[in-house]
């Protein structure tokens, strides 16, 4: 190894796509032979020492100890619309538990100092605890990202923009968003600076500015996805998508012959509760009216016994999407980023039906490249079928879907983010 041991702490949370990038992170860095420990909720202790990565559980901070329906923290199925999801995400993770968050991270780096601490972005508790005590820190966002303007941390992104009028209809929508976010987000600084002063460190005027003490930024999503400005600020970096399987998944074996011509269809939604069931029913009634074979992938959240199956559809537990993939020629999603990226590094087309989060930008992405279709989640199963059908049959989806994977595939096997964390540990 050309440098030197160094010890890291990696703090993320159990929100499904949250966890796997970190971990495969831990993995990447203890596979370099750093000393990694990984700080998240109790149900991830398993999938950390499967990386190699000690552990350290949140004891003040949320901590979940499976990933049930009734364990979920943000519930944002019960949301009435966009914004009031985007609250209590701020309430219940960003700045409603940071001082807990900031209370846990300091009391684990008093009793093992880190050369650097990397967070994911929501915890902006973790952040305001490195900061009280002057442990450098890395941020690691891991979903396709809004904050891929210049300037956009030293401003705060509403700033710039107001500062710098887009004309662009990109930059366009991004402004709205943002201000739409920055409206919702406003009425956690309150809470945000009470942890602030309880910490001894001066108020935020937004709470975008708590990540202006990061050392870097670094992405951890695909540029060729995101649609990278020509000029990012300096103090970011794109590691592209860091894709390991979950270490909980299963294995699988087709229960179809080798010899079978029909297309084999993945479905995978979200491995956390976001009150999919009727939607997978749908979707598989879809796949059940189609010549196809059908994988439904339903994670720890809903049983097997909840859904209803065809003859022509597999619904299990969990499979490594890796392996399937490989058989595959479509993936019906909610358009996670880590599912997407994974399907598009593997030249997949997809369907993709959002249900919040981070989802409809994603899928409007997608369909940018020409990678694929997006339907809302409220789409019935013909509609569904519909979509399944010009997918397959069009080559032009697999092709871009192709083009686009080849760039993720090649990110993901030239990703710096080893040496990047090396460099700022240093």
């Amino acid at each position: 190894m050309a440098n030197a041991p160094r010890k890291l702490l990696i703090t993320t949370w159990e929100g499904g796509g949250s966890v796997g990038p970190a971990l495969t992170v831990a993995r990447k860095l203890v596979d370099a032979g750093h000393d990694v420990r990984v700080m998240s909720d109790e149900c991830n202790r398993a999938e950390a020492a499967k990386a190699g990565a000690r552990f350290v559980p949140w004891t003040r901070a949320p901590s979940r100890k499976d990933r049930s329906k009734e364990s979920e923290v943000l519930r944002d199925w019960e949301s009435a619309d966009m914004a009031e999801s985007f609250k209590r995400v701020v309430d219940q993770l960003v700045a409603g538990p940071s001082l807990r968050y900031a209370e846990d991270t300091i009391e684990e780096l008093r009793k093992e100092p880190a050369d650097l601490v990397v967070s994911n972005e929501l915890l902006l508790g973790v952040m305001a605890g490195c900061e009280a005590i002057g442990t450098p820190f890395a941020m690691m966002p891991v979903n396709s990202m809004l904050m891929t303007v210049k300037g956009a941390i030293e401003m705060g992104m509403l700033q710039h923009f107001e500062a710098n009028p887009p004309s662009d209809p990109g930059d366009q929508m991004k402004f709205a968003v943002v201000s739409a976010m920055q409206a919702c987000f406003m009425h956690g600084l309150e809470a945000m600076n009470a942890t602030r002063a309880a910490l001894g460190l001066p108020p935020i005027a937004h709470l975008f500015e708590q990540f202006v003490p990061a050392k870097k930024v670094l992405l951890a999503v695909s540029p060729a996805f995101d649609f990278v400005p020509a000029q990012i600020p300096p103090n970011f970096s794109y590691i592209g998508a860091q894709l390991d399987d979950p270490a909980w998944t299963a294995p699988w074996q087709s229960p179809w012959p080798a010899d079978d011509p029909r297309p084999l269809v993945l479905v995978g939604f979200s491995t956390t509760f976001q009150n999919q069931t009727a939607l997978l029913q749908a979707a598989i009634d879809a796949l059940g009216t189609l010549p196809v074979r059908g994988l439904v992938t339903l994670g720890p959240t809903i049983a097997v016994e909840e859904l209803n199956a065809p003859a022509n559809v597999e619904i299990v537990p969990s499979a490594p999407h890796g392996e399937v993939m490989k058989q595959a020629s479509l993936v019906i999603t909610h358009g996670g980023f880590g599912t997407l990226a994974k399907a598009l590094a593997n030249r997949l087309p997809a369907l993709v039906m959002p249900q919040g989060r981070d989802q409809g930008g994603n899928a409007e992405k997608l369909m940018a490249h020409g990678a694929g279709l997006a339907l809302p989640p409220t789409a019935d199963s013909a509609t569904i079928a519909g979509a399944v059908e010009k997918l397959l049959a069009d080559p032009a989806y697999a092709a871009a879907a192709g083009k686009l994977g080849e760039a993720i595939e090649r990110e993901m096997r030239e990703s710096a983010v080893v040496s990047e964390l090396e460099a700022l540990a240093a």
